[in-house]
């Protein structure tokens, strides 16, 4: 398990964090809906999280979503260790309703994010639906992963990025798989 603190002038984020998990998870942010998608990041990761934050939301989420990014890419590379024996790539599409989002990760300690949403509104709850990117960005380049995540289409903001946070879990998940023999998948023999 890791344990992640972090303290600013704008929040104050403490996470533990198992990567081969079983889903438990207590989280309070302050943010509802955010609150809801790490639900879904870590029953659908198969992680355990425990994460409190206390932010300055009354000037609004943007520093509680993406320092709790910054936290749990922390603690994902923590766990991650060297990298090696694990599977390293993996892909998932996830529907919700009428959404369908796509995440493809490379566990590569190069960090680098491709997001592809559109949100017709500009909240679901008091969450800034524009954050969903700023999360995932503070949380790969954190974690040292690449991560292409996209919505395919939908109608429901809502559904849409929790379709997004659910992709993003499977895919992560089965990367981190541990591999048949434990090698290091790379040409480079490192990660």
């Amino acid at each position: 398990m890791s344990v992640i603190e972090r303290k600013t002038l704008e929040t104050d984020i403490k996470a533990e964090f198992s990567l081969y998990g079983s889903g438990k998870h207590e989280i309070s942010t302050g943010i509802g809906f955010f609150d809801h998608m790490l639900t879904s990041l870590t029953v659908h990761g198969g992680f355990d999280l425990k994460l409190s934050c206390k932010g300055d939301i009354d000037v609004d989420g943007h520093h509680t979503v993406e320092d709790t990014g910054i936290v749990l890419g922390k603690a994902l590379a923590e766990e991650l260790g060297g990298k090696g024996g694990i599977v390293r790539f993996a892909e998932a599409f996830i529907p919700m309703d009428e959404a369908l989002s796509f995440c493809a990760a490379d566990i590569s300690g190069r960090p680098f994010l491709v997001f592809d949403a559109k949100f017709d509104t500009d909240k679901t709850g008091e969450y800034d639906n524009c954050l969903t990117e700023e999360f995932f960005r503070a949380f790969a380049f954190n974690a040292g992963i690449t991560l292409h995540i996209k919505n395919l289409y939908g109608k429901n903001d809502h559904h849409k990025i929790e379709s997004m946070f659910k992709a993003a879990a499977y895919a992560i998940r089965r990367a981190a798989a541990k591999n048949a023999d434990g090698a290091v998948m790379s040409s480079k023999g490192t990660l």
